[in-house]
């Protein structure tokens, strides 16, 4: 299996470099999904490309030679608006692959089936919440993938989160002759930033509160008629996360009524993204295997900072790990420049093969060892009497 992970090792880290000099955001990719099937399918995987009407996605199913659990194994591959693959999505693109075609080596003296996932949308779009959604993890028992960091962790928490529009429409008019025939949305939205800095003094330290002005107006002697701004309300928990949120909406609909403007608030649903809940047994494995591969797995701190990933919303509903290998030095900052550069380095493709090799033992554990693999689903279970994760959706 690993001989195999290194007969491809040129292929894998050209297609790498080629989705990095090639940025699409999310629901855009159409390129990288393609080339991604493509590799797929050369490698002997039956590939559903569109998968689940949704058409940047892709499944590449391998059967073993016996039924048995089927374990997902997870790619992202879109980028930021702007600075291209600062998030490193490039490196996941390829570490998902790397380990399906590692374990689809072995299938052969294995039961179950390895399920290759091509998950858009990852920076905002919730393309695994729209799979979710639309039943594409109906018949997976778990799903791993592996993110990009200055830090080799086994996992960590994220934070739940939404995504939202708020839209101000007020009055134009001449702001030197008849300022008093107008109604000035961008005061509204200039009040609703006011207030939410002054939220930010009464919310946890865990929450988050930010926001971009993404219209304001056309001339500086317009009244603006129309004005609008995008916000990311998170917290580390989802319970708490909605008490944000709705405290969010209130300044929002305080800006309105002080301005005299109207307000539009648009949540978007696939950005609704929960809070990641790794499974202890499978994030056990990948450590112990990494660290076999050569890779300095760390402990992770309490006061550990993160972000929010629609991988959560995975691993509310089956076990599952999200574990991050270093590919830059330590405080390199995520979703920067340096970052991007460091993604498509030397350095960062020998490491994301070792933590794909470390992610293809561990998949291979859970079709092999079935204690590994109820080990998983019995903590998992427990969370979920617990309140800690929500389970399947049942009707």
């Amino acid at each position: 299996m690993l001989a195999a992970i290194d007969q491809h090792r040129d292929g894998l880290f050209e297609l790498s470099l080629r989705i990095h000099k090639n940025p699409e955001i999310g629901y855009e990719e159409r390129q990288a999904s393609t080339w991604l099937a493509t590799f797929l399918e050369g490698a002997g995987f039956r590939v559903q490309r569109g998968y689940k009407g949704v058409e940047t996605a892709y499944r590449a199913d391998a059967e073993g030679k016996d039924r048995g659990p089927t374990v997902a194994i997870l790619s992202e591959y879109d980028a930021l608006p702007d600075i291209g693959h600062a998030c490193g999505h490039n490196l996941i693109a390829m570490m998902g692959v790397a380990a399906a075609v590692g374990v689809r080596a072995a299938l052969d003296q294995l039961p179950g089936r390895i399920a290759a996932m091509g998950t858009p949308a990852e920076e905002g779009g919730g393309g695994k919440v729209a799979l979710l959604g639309a039943g594409g993890f109906d018949d997976v028992d778990v799903a791993m993938m592996i993110h990009p960091s200055s830090r080799t962790l086994a996992g960590r928490t994220s934070l739940a989160s939404n995504r939202v529009d708020i839209e101000f429409t007020g009055r134009a008019a001449h702001a030197a002759a008849q300022p008093d025939r107008g109604i000035s949305a961008l005061d509204g939205v200039i009040q609703a930033f006011n207030a939410v800095h002054a939220m930010r003094l009464t919310l946890r330290p865990d929450a988050r509160v930010h926001g971009i002005i993404t219209s304001g107006g056309s001339a500086a002697n317009i009244i603006s008629e129309y004005a609008a701004a995008k916000f990311s309300v998170r917290a580390l928990d989802r319970q708490y996360q909605q008490e944000v949120l709705k405290r969010f909406i209130a300044c929002a609909e305080g800006a309105a009524l002080s301005t005299g403007t109207t307000l539009k608030v648009t949540i978007h649903e696939n950005s609704g993204y929960e809070n990641m809940v790794p499974s202890s047994p499978l994030a056990d494995r990948w450590a112990q295997h990494a660290s076999e591969q050569g890779l300095q797995v760390m402990a992770g701190a309490p006061d550990e900072r993160m972000g929010s990933t629609d991988m959560g919303n995975v691993s509310q509903v089956i076990p599952a790990i999200h574990p991050y290998i270093a590919i830059a030095p330590e405080g390199t900052p995520g979703h920067s420049t340096l970052f991007r550069d460091a993604a498509g380095t030397p350095e960062a493709l020998a490491n994301a093969l070792k933590a794909a090799k470390a992610m293809a033992l561990t998949a291979v554990d859970v079709l092999a060892d079935r204690e590994l693999l109820e080990r998983a689903k019995v903590e998992f279970e427990d969370r979920r009497k617990e309140g800690v994760v929500r389970g399947r959706m049942t009707s």
